[in-house]
């Protein structure tokens, strides 16, 4: 008797071998049996897969639901999606180890990196686990709806032995201590280790794991080569050359340690529409002696969106604009942005970043996303350039007269972002060293509209443009990041095998509409993507998501997912 059969099906069991007509059948949250003809067996619930294609769960390697796990078992939107396994801990941040006289500073940092909310963060984040590890492993994995592998950040891990001032070079002793903490960790269930080049603090100095001597990296990397674990970076995207030294840097690290590494992301960009090659061609030749290095791309172009009421890493760059965009009260804002002599600063600003950093800058091209006051709805969808030529205005002074007017309630976008070249960036995702991932789920929740990363790779790239096949393109979220990441049991259908699975439409399946959001605590808005053309999500043999079901309350059958 089985629990579950899932019936006439195109099977693309994750291996990249070819599509068959079959079924799947699922019995004690593992695969059973794959076959054509699985015939008449009998099973407590039957799903018609006819016209459907039925495939691993997608596992996403680049995520940031940390804190939203311990509110949010199911890490909307992800599993709607098709995803049953992600990486959390990613660009130097994780939970634990975090002493308590440290949770504020993390927060800050967490909240700035990641652009969460912090009544989100302070109300569901309680730090139940304590500052370990393990703990946090054991409370937050006691109630999941999918499966997590956890990193260990390089950021939290300098703070946690270096105390109150981590911006410095770690001692001998601090080194050794590191060492001994991240091996605890990985015995806890870490996948690895996640550093970053790129990352700031909220006082926009670097992030602790930037003051870390080459010496320290290398220590921590000769411990996860004692357990073959992974090392995750964030480079300096925007800077090719930086880029490729850091895939050497990486290379000397993965045949010294004997680790695989991955870096990310990787942008094609229209400002640089050769970077790509130049890297990859890094990326082949360190292959080429033995290294594994293995770089993330993203299979989506990203929107950021923003409001004034909150900060947004949109402004980062553009002078003035962050120590306004600072303040907590709406009202102290709301008179900043209109005096006159605040608004000449910011406007002025706003002028230097275009003249140094491109048109990309230029707030004439930013779309008006969402308004607060029905007398303004005829302006969504259309550009700030458009809507201040009307009025006899620039963009930039209709960006802040818009957001004073609806009392900080208006969005913003910035679309389109990476990615200009669709042949380009498919020939790209097709390559053999290529991971797909740096989805960022559960980070930006503000700005970015999450998720639809699978469905655009199916949509676009597979039945669209024919860059990849149906089986490739599987193959690439399934089991190739189940073997990057020395992830045991998943990633194919196969007997034996979690019952990690998606049954999907190949003829609809895609990148669905943006929406606003208001499931975090404390309030506030997000953007997120709903699931379009997926029909069911089975998490280790149960059914957690189904479009007629939506998020299956009980469903409750993720684990922490740890290396072999």
């Amino acid at each position: 008797m089985l629990d579950l059969v899932i019936r006439n099906g195109t099977i693309v069991d994750g291996t990249g071998l070819p599509a068959y007509r079959g079924d799947v059948g699922i019995r004690g949250g593992r695969i059973a049996s794959v076959g054509r003809r699985l015939g008449g067996a009998e099973a407590d619930r039957v799903i018609d897969a006819t016209g459907k294609v039925v495939a691993p769960g997608f596992i996403d390697p680049h995520t940031h639901y940390d804190a939203q796990l311990c509110f949010d078992p199911y890490a909307f939107p992800a599993i709607e999606h098709g995803v049953t396994s992600v990486v959390t801990g990613n660009c130097s941040l994780s939970l634990a180890p975090v002493r308590p006289d440290h949770r504020d500073r993390f927060s800050r940092m967490f909240r700035l990196i990641e652009e969460m909310p912090e009544e989100a963060f302070a109300q569901g984040v309680d730090w139940r686990w304590g500052e370990s590890f393990g703990g946090m492993l054991d409370a937050v994995g006691g109630d999941l709806a999918l499966n997590v592998g956890p990193l260990v950040g390089h950021s939290v891990l300098r703070m946690y032995v270096l105390g109150d001032n981590p911006r410095r070079p770690a001692t001998d002793d601090e080194i050794r201590a590191m060492c001994d903490v991240l091996r605890e960790c990985l015995d806890a269930g870490a996948l690895g280790l996640s550093t970053s080049y790129v990352d700031i603090e909220d006082d926009l100095l670097p992030v602790p794991c930037r003051f870390a001597e080459h010496r320290e990296l290398e220590a921590l990397c000769a411990v996860l080569g004692e357990r073959g674990r992974m090392l995750q970076i964030v480079h300096e995207f925007f800077d090719p050359g930086l880029t490729v030294s850091r895939v050497e840097m990486l290379a000397d690290l993965s045949v010294r340690h004997g680790i695989p590494t991955t870096l990310s992301p990787l942008f094609h960009t229209a400002a640089a529409p050769h970077a790509t090659d130049q890297v990859m061609a890094a990326v082949e030749r360190v292959w080429a002696r033995g290294a594994r290095v293995w770089p993330q791309v993203q299979t989506r172009p990203i929107d950021i969106s923003w409001t004034l009421a909150q900060r947004s890493i949109m402004f980062l760059a553009i002078p003035g604009w962050w120590q306004v965009l600072s303040m907590n009260d709406p009202k102290e804002k709301l008179a900043a942005l209109a005096d006159p002599k605040v608004r000449e600063q910011l406007i002025a600003g706003m002028q230097q970043a275009v003249a140094m950093r491109g048109p990309g800058m230029d707030p004439a091209n930013y779309l008006i996303r969402d308004v607060a006051l029905d007398c303004n709805r005829d302006l969504v969808g259309r550009t700030l350039g458009e809507v201040a030529a009307e009025r006899g205005t620039t963009a930039a002074e209709l960006l802040i007269d818009l957001s004073v007017e609806e009392e900080l309630g208006t969005w913003f976008m910035r679309a389109q972002l990476g990615h200009a070249d669709p042949q380009a960036v498919g020939d790209l995702l097709a390559h053999p060293l290529v991971h797909i991932g740096a989805s960022d789920g559960g980070a930006h929740v503000g700005s970015f509209a999450t998720y639809g990363d699978t469905g655009f790779l199916l949509s676009r790239y597979v039945r669209e443009t024919g860059a990849l096949t149906l089986e490739a393109a599987i193959k690439k979220i399934t089991s190739d990041p189940a073997t990057i990441w020395g992830i045991p049991g998943r990633g194919e259908l196969r007997p034996g095998y979690a019952a990690d699975v998606v049954v999907f439409d190949p003829d609809t399946i895609g990148r669905g509409p943006e929406i606003p959001s208001h499931d975090f605590p404390g309030g506030g808005t997000r953007w997120i993507r709903r699931a379009v053309g997926v029909d069911a999500v089975i998490v280790n043999g149960t059914v957690t998501w189904t479009p007629d079901d939506g998020y299956v309350p009980t469903a409750r059958a993720g684990t922490i997912t740890a290396s072999a």
